[in-house]
């Protein structure tokens, strides 16, 4: 039963390669945006 639903994948593994920019604007964006919370509640904010 287990081999039937642990099949080996055919895809080849590819490497990512992102710009500079697009790292640049994900870490920007984390570091602007701050999440607070209060009580059950999470608000998220950007510091812009």
């Amino acid at each position: 039963m287990a081999n039937f639903y642990l099949k080996p994948s055919e895809k080849e593994e590819t490497k990512l390669e992102p710009k500079k920019s697009t790292v640049d604007f994900i870490l920007n964006y984390s570091k602007a945006l701050k999440v607070t919370e209060y009580e059950e509640l999470q608000f998220e904010t950007l510091l812009n």
